[in-house]
Protein backbone atom coordinates (compact mmCIF):
# COMPACT_ATOMS: atom_id res chain seq x y z
CA UNK A 1 0.00 0.00 0.00
CA UNK A 2 2.55 2.03 0.90
CA UNK A 3 4.67 1.45 -2.47
CA UNK A 4 1.26 2.41 -4.56
CA UNK A 5 1.07 6.36 -2.47
CA UNK A 6 4.17 6.69 -3.80
CA UNK A 7 3.40 5.55 -7.26
CA UNK A 8 0.22 7.95 -7.16
CA UNK A 9 2.34 10.82 -5.89
CA UNK A 10 4.45 10.39 -8.58
CA UNK A 11 1.82 10.27 -11.13
CA UNK A 12 3.19 6.89 -12.14
CA UNK A 13 -0.05 5.73 -13.10
CA UNK A 14 0.90 2.82 -15.39
CA UNK A 15 2.96 1.47 -13.18
CA UNK A 16 0.31 1.70 -9.74
CA UNK A 17 -1.95 -0.48 -12.16
CA UNK A 18 0.55 -2.95 -13.08
CA UNK A 19 1.50 -3.37 -9.03
CA UNK A 20 -2.24 -3.18 -8.36
CA UNK A 21 -2.13 -7.09 -10.21
CA UNK A 22 -0.49 -8.03 -7.38
CA UNK A 23 -3.06 -7.85 -5.19
CA UNK A 24 -4.94 -10.44 -7.06
CA UNK A 25 -2.73 -13.12 -5.22
CA UNK A 26 -2.31 -10.96 -2.17
CA UNK A 27 -5.99 -9.98 -1.77
CA UNK A 28 -7.11 -14.12 -2.00
CA UNK A 29 -4.29 -14.75 -0.02
CA UNK A 30 -4.77 -12.63 3.13
CA UNK A 31 -8.74 -13.26 3.07
CA UNK A 32 -7.50 -17.51 2.73
CA UNK A 33 -5.44 -16.92 5.43
CA UNK A 34 -7.87 -15.04 7.70
CA UNK A 35 -10.89 -17.64 6.61
CA UNK A 36 -8.40 -20.61 8.04
CA UNK A 37 -7.56 -19.30 11.15
CA UNK A 38 -11.18 -18.60 12.16
CA UNK A 39 -11.70 -22.17 11.31
CA UNK A 40 -8.57 -23.11 13.45
CA UNK A 41 -9.70 -20.90 16.37
CA UNK A 42 -13.37 -22.15 16.69
CA UNK A 43 -11.80 -26.11 16.71
CA UNK A 44 -9.56 -24.92 19.01
CA UNK A 45 -12.75 -23.84 21.43
CA UNK A 46 -14.56 -26.57 20.56
CA UNK A 47 -11.81 -28.93 21.89
CA UNK A 48 -11.40 -27.47 24.75
CA UNK A 49 -14.93 -27.19 25.69
CA UNK A 50 -14.72 -23.65 26.69
CA UNK A 51 -15.62 -22.23 23.09
CA UNK A 52 -14.92 -19.58 20.63
CA UNK A 53 -15.52 -16.20 21.84
CA UNK A 54 -13.65 -14.76 19.18
CA UNK A 55 -16.11 -16.68 16.29
CA UNK A 56 -18.51 -13.75 15.12
CA UNK A 57 -15.69 -11.19 15.04
CA UNK A 58 -13.37 -13.73 12.98
CA UNK A 59 -15.84 -14.44 10.90
CA UNK A 60 -17.49 -11.88 9.93
CA UNK A 61 -13.79 -9.44 9.57
CA UNK A 62 -12.85 -12.36 7.16
CA UNK A 63 -16.18 -11.53 4.98
CA UNK A 64 -16.03 -7.82 5.52
CA UNK A 65 -12.14 -7.30 4.37
CA UNK A 66 -13.17 -9.84 0.93
CA UNK A 67 -16.33 -7.72 0.59
CA UNK A 68 -14.05 -4.27 0.84
CA UNK A 69 -11.20 -5.64 -1.42
CA UNK A 70 -13.43 -6.95 -3.94
CA UNK A 71 -14.92 -3.51 -3.94
CA UNK A 72 -12.18 -1.83 -4.68
CA UNK A 73 -11.43 -3.40 -7.79
CA UNK A 74 -15.19 -3.32 -8.54
CA UNK A 75 -14.78 0.55 -8.32
CA UNK A 76 -11.48 0.62 -9.56
CA UNK A 77 -12.24 3.94 -11.99
CA UNK A 78 -13.53 5.87 -9.11
CA UNK A 79 -9.71 6.58 -8.63
CA UNK A 80 -10.25 7.79 -4.90
CA UNK A 81 -13.12 5.86 -3.74
CA UNK A 82 -11.31 3.01 -4.85
CA UNK A 83 -8.11 4.09 -2.74
CA UNK A 84 -9.76 4.56 0.34
CA UNK A 85 -11.76 1.04 0.25
CA UNK A 86 -8.22 -0.83 -0.47
CA UNK A 87 -6.67 1.39 2.91
CA UNK A 88 -10.05 1.08 4.62
CA UNK A 89 -8.56 -2.76 5.23
CA UNK A 90 -5.48 -1.49 7.72
CA UNK A 91 -8.58 0.12 9.90
CA UNK A 92 -9.72 -4.06 10.36
CA UNK A 93 -6.27 -5.08 10.94
CA UNK A 94 -5.61 -2.23 13.24
CA UNK A 95 -8.60 -2.92 15.58
CA UNK A 96 -7.44 -6.90 16.05
CA UNK A 97 -3.58 -5.81 16.71
CA UNK A 98 -4.65 -2.91 18.91
CA UNK A 99 -6.57 -5.61 21.02
CA UNK A 100 -4.12 -8.24 21.22
CA UNK A 101 -1.35 -5.88 22.10
CA UNK A 102 -3.56 -4.29 24.94
CA UNK A 103 -4.33 -7.86 26.38
CA UNK A 104 -1.06 -9.12 25.54
CA UNK A 105 1.65 -6.41 26.82
CA UNK A 106 -0.62 -3.99 29.08
CA UNK A 107 -0.94 -5.26 32.58
CA UNK A 108 -4.36 -3.46 32.95
CA UNK A 109 -6.37 -4.90 30.67
CA UNK A 110 -5.25 -8.53 31.68
CA UNK A 111 -8.34 -10.23 33.45
CA UNK A 112 -8.11 -11.38 37.05
CA UNK A 113 -5.20 -9.09 37.63
CA UNK A 114 -6.76 -6.61 39.95
CA UNK A 115 -10.38 -7.34 40.25
CA UNK A 116 -11.99 -11.12 39.64
CA UNK A 117 -14.64 -9.52 38.07
CA UNK A 118 -12.91 -7.22 36.00
CA UNK A 119 -13.35 -8.11 32.00
CA UNK A 120 -9.93 -6.73 30.28
CA UNK A 121 -10.81 -8.82 27.52
CA UNK A 122 -14.00 -6.79 26.96
CA UNK A 123 -12.47 -3.45 28.09
CA UNK A 124 -9.46 -4.03 25.43
CA UNK A 125 -12.13 -4.79 22.67
CA UNK A 126 -14.22 -1.48 23.34
CA UNK A 127 -10.75 0.40 23.05
CA UNK A 128 -10.04 -0.92 20.36
CA UNK A 129 -13.91 0.09 18.46
CA UNK A 130 -13.31 3.63 19.85
CA UNK A 131 -10.14 3.67 18.46
CA UNK A 132 -11.04 2.98 14.79
CA UNK A 133 -14.31 4.31 14.94
CA UNK A 134 -12.59 7.86 15.83
CA UNK A 135 -9.82 7.12 12.72
CA UNK A 136 -12.84 6.27 10.45
CA UNK A 137 -14.74 9.25 11.29
CA UNK A 138 -11.86 11.62 10.90
CA UNK A 139 -11.19 10.35 7.24
CA UNK A 140 -14.61 10.25 6.84
CA UNK A 141 -15.37 14.02 7.25
CA UNK A 142 -12.76 14.68 5.65
CA UNK A 143 -14.08 13.41 1.99
CA UNK A 144 -17.70 12.24 2.77
CA UNK A 145 -17.96 11.33 -0.98
CA UNK A 146 -14.70 9.12 -0.64
CA UNK A 147 -14.30 8.42 3.06
CA UNK A 148 -16.92 6.86 3.83
CA UNK A 149 -14.94 3.49 3.35
CA UNK A 150 -13.25 4.22 6.73
CA UNK A 151 -16.36 4.85 8.60
CA UNK A 152 -17.69 1.67 7.60
CA UNK A 153 -14.50 -0.50 8.40
CA UNK A 154 -14.89 1.07 11.79
CA UNK A 155 -18.16 0.18 12.18
CA UNK A 156 -17.55 -3.37 11.53
CA UNK A 157 -16.64 -4.56 14.66
CA UNK A 158 -19.80 -3.31 16.83
CA UNK A 159 -21.77 -4.22 13.98
CA UNK A 160 -19.69 -7.86 14.82
CA UNK A 161 -20.26 -7.61 18.53
CA UNK A 162 -24.23 -6.65 17.97
CA UNK A 163 -24.65 -9.92 16.21
CA UNK A 164 -22.73 -12.17 18.62
CA UNK A 165 -25.25 -10.31 21.22
CA UNK A 166 -28.35 -11.76 19.02
CA UNK A 167 -27.01 -14.72 18.26
CA UNK A 168 -26.18 -15.73 22.16
CA UNK A 169 -29.43 -14.75 23.52
CA UNK A 170 -30.67 -17.36 20.86
CA UNK A 171 -28.65 -19.85 21.53
CA UNK A 172 -26.94 -20.26 18.30
CA UNK A 173 -23.09 -19.47 19.00
CA UNK A 174 -22.46 -23.09 20.12
CA UNK A 175 -24.05 -24.64 16.88
CA UNK A 176 -22.17 -21.98 14.82
CA UNK A 177 -18.64 -22.35 16.77
CA UNK A 178 -18.89 -26.44 16.08
CA UNK A 179 -20.07 -26.01 12.61
CA UNK A 180 -16.97 -23.64 11.77
CA UNK A 181 -14.87 -25.40 14.08
CA UNK A 182 -15.80 -28.92 12.08
CA UNK A 183 -14.79 -27.43 8.63
CA UNK A 184 -10.97 -28.30 6.92
CA UNK A 185 -8.92 -25.57 7.58
CA UNK A 186 -7.16 -26.84 3.89
CA UNK A 187 -10.72 -26.48 1.63
CA UNK A 188 -11.34 -23.27 3.75
CA UNK A 189 -8.22 -21.68 2.31
CA UNK A 190 -8.39 -23.19 -0.91
CA UNK A 191 -12.41 -22.02 -1.12
CA UNK A 192 -12.08 -19.01 -0.06
CA UNK A 193 -8.74 -18.11 -2.08
CA UNK A 194 -10.18 -19.79 -4.89
CA UNK A 195 -13.21 -17.44 -5.09
CA UNK A 196 -12.14 -13.87 -4.35
CA UNK A 197 -9.43 -14.90 -7.04
CA UNK A 198 -12.64 -15.20 -9.07
CA UNK A 199 -14.32 -12.49 -8.31
CA UNK A 200 -11.19 -10.17 -8.76
CA UNK A 201 -9.84 -11.46 -12.04
CA UNK A 202 -13.37 -11.14 -13.56
CA UNK A 203 -12.54 -6.86 -12.47
CA UNK A 204 -8.80 -6.67 -13.41
CA UNK A 205 -8.20 -8.69 -16.10
CA UNK A 206 -8.14 -7.59 -19.93
CA UNK A 207 -11.18 -8.34 -21.28
CA UNK A 208 -12.18 -8.64 -25.04
CA UNK A 209 -14.54 -6.98 -27.30
CA UNK A 210 -16.44 -8.37 -29.61
CA UNK A 211 -18.13 -8.08 -33.17
CA UNK A 212 -20.25 -10.04 -34.84
CA UNK A 213 -18.99 -12.63 -32.61
CA UNK A 214 -15.23 -11.64 -33.44
CA UNK A 215 -12.87 -10.81 -31.01
CA UNK A 216 -11.00 -7.39 -31.84
CA UNK A 217 -8.71 -7.01 -29.09
CA UNK A 218 -8.39 -6.00 -25.32
CA UNK A 219 -10.70 -2.75 -24.92
CA UNK A 220 -8.99 -1.58 -22.09
CA UNK A 221 -6.19 -2.74 -19.51
CA UNK A 222 -8.10 -3.19 -16.02
CA UNK A 223 -5.50 -3.31 -12.98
Amino acid sequence: MLAQLILIVRRSYQMHRKVGLAVLIAGPLLVATTAMLAVRSAHKGVVSGEGDFMIIQNTMATLELGLLIFLAFLLKNRRKLHGSLLLSTTILFMGIALFFALTSFVPPFRTGNFDPTFDGFKLAGTAGQVTCLAVGFLFFIRDPKNGWPFLAAGFCFPFNDAIYSLLTSLGLIDPLTKIVGSMSQTLTFIAAFALLFSLLAATALPRRATISGSPVGVVRPNA
